[in-house]
């Protein structure tokens, strides 16, 4: 039986979501079909606080959409698991951010790993994810100084420097696997793994094999506390067709 998972990319560059996408039907299985979806409203990129909470509303907005035409999961393709928690309250199908199913996947296969994502701004809030995710005895976080709409430039020196900061990983860190930590590194995996002769992991495909197993094993998020659906009330202004249960009868 065919399984569709839903990727979305929660900016609003499509050049960026077609990387994502490639990346995903890599490792999807035969049964799986993947809805590669770029967000209609948001940031160009996510880089910092800012950009993240202004691309939750259009990421919502795709999963609603996605499960209206009955998706079996979503996944999440930013590295700052952009609006992971509103997203699991909202839908009834499992999403995945990429940045835990990343670490996960590390945590298998290493006991010491570093994440090597874009920009000081970025940092910062992957530093809290790893927290979050209970791998702080095990992760670091690097930056690469590296805009993240560089990454698609090849004249911008983007991978040159991602690949200086991966070396300095494995060498300062002592690094037993690399984790990429943005989405838009996604189809850089297997080149880099290869030329550094460690695991590196990718968040996009992580986060697909993932879905995957809840799928087959007949899981979704609880709704039982946190991830509880969202009580009726009215939103006003320009949320207001986000009052719950609006966005998922659009």
């Amino acid at each position: 039986m065919t399984v569709q998972i839903l990727v979305v990319n929660p900016n609003t560059t499509a050049s960026m979501t077609e990387t994502i996408a490639a990346a995903a039907r890599g490792v999807a299985g035969a049964w799986t079909e993947i809805i590669a979806v770029t967000s209609s409203t948001g940031p160009a990129s996510i880089e910092g606080y800012y950009d993240e909470a202004l691309a939750v509303p259009g990421l919502l907005m795709e999963i609603a959409a996605g499960e209206r035409r009955g998706v079996q999961a979503a996944v999440i393709a930013c590295f700052d698991d952009t609006g992971l928690d509103a997203a699991r309250a909202m839908a009834a199908i499992p999403v995945i951010g990429i940045c835990e199913a990343a670490l996960s996947m590390a945590s298998f296969i290493a006991q010491r790993f570093t994440v090597v994502t874009t920009t000081e701004r970025s940092r910062v809030p992957v530093e809290g994810l790893v927290q979050r995710y209970g791998m702080t005895g095990r992760a670091r976080v690097r930056a690469a100084d590296i805009p993240v709409l560089a990454l698609e430039d090849p004249a911008s020196g983007a991978i040159g420097k991602l690949r200086d900061e991966i070396a300095r990983a494995v060498e300062e860190d002592r690094a037993e696997a690399i984790v990429l930590g943005c989405a838009g590194m996604a189809d850089l995996a297997h080149q880099l793994q290869a030329d550094f002769g460690l695991p590196v992991i990718d968040g996009v495909g992580a986060a697909i094999k993932q879905a995957e197993a809840l799928i087959a094993l007949g899981l979704s998020t609880s709704k039982r506390g946190a991830y509880a659906s969202p009580l009726a009330k009215p939103y006003r202004g320009m949320l207001k067709s986000f009052s719950p249960g609006a966005v998922a009868a659009e």
